[in-house]
């Protein structure tokens, strides 16, 4: 009998490449009564595609489409302007009326002349300036920019006062690491000119794909399609349904590339592999063991808080995280309402509300079968981007020489992700590191973590003394490795407010 190639499944049902004639089609079946169907009945739905299969393909068909005019693509994440930035050297307390405010070369440029800066855990003094109001923050003044530092010179709003009839206000200490949050500009009476915003957004050059699938049929093959058991159009849905199986998976983990092949006839041309959705996320959620309330909590907190907030939160899962999620016990919070729905893309998914918004669940059949059982992703619906440099269209030719016809389709098309809501769950310990994506832990104990590396982030889900008195539920700390003066390596953690990058 005759070897046929197996499917996921190991059934001896599929004979990849071949065309469909009657020699083909009895090889397929082992050889068995070559050129002789048996017209018996069969389960059609096995042949029928189902979108279920394709989920992340069904949320790019539904997706903002943007026609381009090459298969490379400048993409802009484009996240929310940046409001913070960090002090970089120690401002010694001083007398002087104004100062430098040393910030590192990415910052420097966002502070402009005539924007006020709240300065996080340095508190200022009453209108008189005599009185110290703890707990109210300091604020600045840019008056200008140093040409030598290219920082920001500034003044205090709210510092201490030698006399309460003075106008300008002494500096306090301010120490390096002080997160500096950028407010409204203040201009004096006339002004009516301010400098612009400084946003040069950084792109990410994207590769579009070209898939293609053919279907070549026999005119004798089609001659006897009243004695096969399956119909042209069966055949052509089961090649559509692999092809879009296939897509959907490189839509997932394909990587990104640009070549040559020198083609007969045609000569050179470019060959382009599109990058796939799991290699853009700019946060990694890096989950281990069993789940908890407070981690679906903290994982909401996460996606619906950032600067980027998307309207909806679409959780494409592997069958052991949606299995994990599935057997969390909620009997303690009944705040958290569980329900089945079918939400606007005509899915049936279970549907998680919690205080910071709803995440609606989903099975991706695909992270099974890229060895991905435990991740997920988390998806704002409406931060998609589907770009097409043709739209998906058929074809179908007489082959030369030939007693058949090819069918087919082709399609060129890449799918990119738009802000920074977005979080991929890692449960498989396959963070892609690379320093392209920001990876956060969830800690729950009040022992600060061992076996830790240097950058790591992790997210609180209980107050953590061990980290340091100040280290409460739902915040994040990083720690930094460093040596100190006997050349030992030591854990020194600080408060992790910083942004995501997205360019």
């Amino acid at each position: 009998m005759a070897q046929t190639i197996t499917g996921t499944g190991a059934l001896h049902d599929q004979a990849p490449g071949q065309a469909a004639t009657v020699s083909a089609a009895a090889y397929a079946s082992g050889g068995i009564d070559a050129g002789n169907f048996i017209e018996t009945d069969i389960d059609e739905e096995l042949f029928r595609f189902n979108s279920d299969d394709t989920p992340l393909m069904n949320l790019m068909l539904k997706a903002k489409r943007v026609k381009v005019n090459s298969p490379e693509v400048d993409h802009y994440m484009i996240d929310e302007p940046r409001s913070m930035v960090t002090l970089a050297s120690t401002i010694e307390a001083q007398a002087t009326q104004q100062t430098i405010l040393p910030l590192s070369p990415g910052d420097q440029n966002l502070p402009r002349p005539f924007t006020t800066l709240l300065v996080k855990d340095v508190d200022g003094y009453d209108p008189t300036g005599q009185r110290l109001t703890v707990g109210q923050n300091l604020m600045l003044f840019v008056t200008g920019q140093d040409p030598a530092t290219n920082c920001p010179i500034v003044r205090c709003v709210n510092g201490r006062k030698t006399n309460p009839e003075d106008e300008f206000s002494a500096f306090p200490r301010i120490p390096k690491g002080t997160k500096i949050i950028i407010l409204a500009n203040s201009l004096y009476e006339t002004q009516k000119e301010v400098d612009p915003d400084l946003i040069v957004p950084q792109p990410t050059r994207i590769y579009l794909q070209k898939r293609g699938m053919n279907q070549v049929v026999s005119d004798y093959f089609d001659s006897q399609k009243k004695r096969i058991p399956f119909s042209k159009a069966i055949l052509a849905e089961q090649a559509i349904a692999n092809f879009k199986v296939r897509g959907n998976r490189t839509l997932w983990a394909g990587r990104a590339g640009k070549f040559k092949l020198n083609i007969p006839k045609m000569g050179f041309q470019y060959v382009y592999c599109t990058e796939g959705l799991r290699w853009q996320f700019k946060r990694e959620l890096m989950h281990k063991g069993r789940w908890t309330v407070e981690d679906v909590i903290a994982l909401a907190k996460m996606f619906f808080t950032g600067e980027d907030v998307p309207k909806s939160a679409l959780l494409l899962a592997g069958k052991n995280l949606l299995e994990q999620i599935q057997c969390i016990d909620f009997s303690k919070h009944p705040e958290i309402q569980i329900s089945t729905k079918t939400n606007a893309l005509g899915w049936t998914v279970t549907n998680f509300h919690t205080v910071f918004g709803d995440i609606e669940i989903k099975r991706e059949p695909t992270l099974d079968r890229l060895g991905w059982s435990n991740s997920g992703a988390l998806i704002g619906e409406n931060r998609l981007v589907h770009y097409m440099y043709s739209s998906e269209h058929s074809f179908s030719d007489r082959m030369e020489s030939e007693e058949a016809t090819r069918s087919g389709i082709l399609i060129w098309d890449a799918l990119a992700l738009k802000g920074s809501c977005h979080i991929w769950i890692d449960g498989d310990g396959e963070h892609n590191g690379g320093g392209t994506a920001l990876g956060i832990r969830l800690w729950s104990e009040p022992e600060a973590p061992v076996d830790t590396a240097d950058g790591e982030v992790y997210y609180l889900t209980c107050d953590c003394p061990g980290i340091s008195p100040k280290a409460r539920s739902g915040q994040m700390w990083k720690i930094r490795k460093v040596e100190n003066e006997e050349s030992e390596e030591v854990d020194v953690w600080s408060l992790y407010t910083g942004d995501v990058e997205v360019g």
